[in-house]
């Protein structure tokens, strides 16, 4: 019987990377509000609304 070896990949080579963001209590608070509503996490509403802003954004 052959032996196929188990292949993972290290953490944070996902093509996602970990930053640290400043965020107004009350936006967070919206925010959270949001994914209860959802049912998505922080983080993945958070990716949701930033794509959507980098794809959209308008610059004058």
């Amino acid at each position: 019987m052959e032996i196929k070896p188990l292949k993972i990949k290290r953490r944070g080579e996902d093509g996602n990377k970990i930053i640290t963001v400043r965020i107004k209590e009350d936006t967070l608070a919206e925010l959270d509000k949001l994914a209860a509503e959802t049912n998505y996490s922080r983080n993945e509403l958070i990716n949701v609304i930033l794509r959507h802003g980098v794809e959209n954004i308008i610059i004058e």
